[in-house]
């Protein structure tokens, strides 16, 4: 049941950071990139994932209020291999692959406040999560859309606490029971939002250390 809610918020977080948590969004290791190869689509995505980064990293770098919000279309696609990989065979998977996809929206005023200012909050408007998942046999995919309007306090330029806040949930009869579930009790017990904090924190630190850094070299 995490795993579903994971793959579900995977498509907001995908342009904040690498993976959810207990989810490689691109092989880490040299030999398993090797043998990956990208399909066009996958391609796309990851391009688009990439410059997102890269809008959000120079509001981070900078701290500059004046200029445009963020506004990204995000597509991620679970191929089937990888979340079977990902459960480590303590749990069957009964699908296929899972695109995931979101419209990410932040203010630029208030994320970058959080980069100067002792404490703010950066809250979220309402945002939706479509969750495409394939079935192995015959038959239309799944699809499961979730609403989320996240918040993450920042002190001093770091993440503190964060929650989801998750909302209207829609999906088939088979999972929507489940899904729903998982929802309501994040809500109530906020059992994500030490994970997001981790995950911000190191966006923030390593992958825009990393972005900048590729960056810098392309322009030379």
């Amino acid at each position: 049941m995490r795993l579903v809610v994971q793959i579900l918020i995977s498509a907001w977080l995908a342009a904040m950071v690498t993976a959810v948590p207990g989810l490689a969004a691109e092989p880490s290791a040299p030999e398993a990139t090797a043998k990956r190869v990208l399909t066009p689509e996958e391609k796309a995505e990851k391009e688009a994932r990439k410059a997102c980064k890269v809008k959000i990293c120079d509001i981070l770098t900078t701290a500059d209020a004046a200029g445009d919000d963020v506004a990204c279309d995000i597509v991620k696609t679970w191929r089937e291999e990888d979340i079977t990989k990902m459960l480590g065979g303590k749990v069957d998977w009964p699908y296929g692959k899972a695109v995931c996809q979101s419209k990410l929206e932040i203010e630029r005023a208030p994320l970058a406040r959080a980069m100067s200012e002792k404490a703010q909050e950066v809250a979220l408007k309402s945002q939706t999560v479509r969750c495409t998942l394939q079935q192995k046999g015959k038959g239309e995919p799944y699809v499961v859309e979730v609403a989320l309007a996240p918040k993450v306090r920042f002190e001093h330029g770091k993440a503190v606490q964060a929650s989801i806040n998750w909302g209207n949930v829609s999906a088939p009869m088979g999972i929507y029971p489940l899904i729903y579930a998982g929802t309501g009790l994040d809500n109530q017990a906020n059992i994500l939002g030490p994970e997001v904090v981790k995950l911000v924190n190191e966006f923030t630190t390593k992958k825009c250390a990393g972005v900048n850094a590729e960056l810098s070299s392309a322009t030379r």
